[in-house]
């Protein structure tokens, strides 16, 4: 998984699938960087196609582990089909979701 940063804003790119197979190896690089002292995070979707629940799982515990930190964590660049599975299950009342990355940013 890439990591941009924009400022002291860190940007992981989400790697296409986010499933039981890969949402370990997401939960380790999202947690490297909040060890790290990271406290804005804009997680980049746009090369992400398919998140499962354990995907889910893995950002509603990111966002849980800023909040306690007084960080915060957004998302942007979600396709039709992931914006979806968010919705259903109840995650974009969650999170704070923008269409571009530059939005992303310029937010936080």
């Amino acid at each position: 998984m890439d990591i941009k940063s924009a400022g002291d804003v860190k940007i992981p790119v989400i790697i296409p699938r986010v499933d039981a197979q890969t949402a370990k190896e997401v939960e380790a690089k999202l947690n490297d960087l909040v060890s790290g002292g990271s406290k804005r995070i804009v997680c980049d979707f746009s090369q992400n196609d398919y998140i499962s629940s354990a995907g889910l799982r893995v950002f509603l515990q990111m966002l849980k582990i800023m909040q306690k930190s007084g960080g915060k964590i957004v998302l942007c660049s979600l396709k039709p089909q992931v914006k979806e599975v968010f919705d259903m299950a109840g995650f974009s009342q969650l999170f704070r979701i923008f269409d571009t990355e530059e939005e992303a940013v310029k937010e936080l």
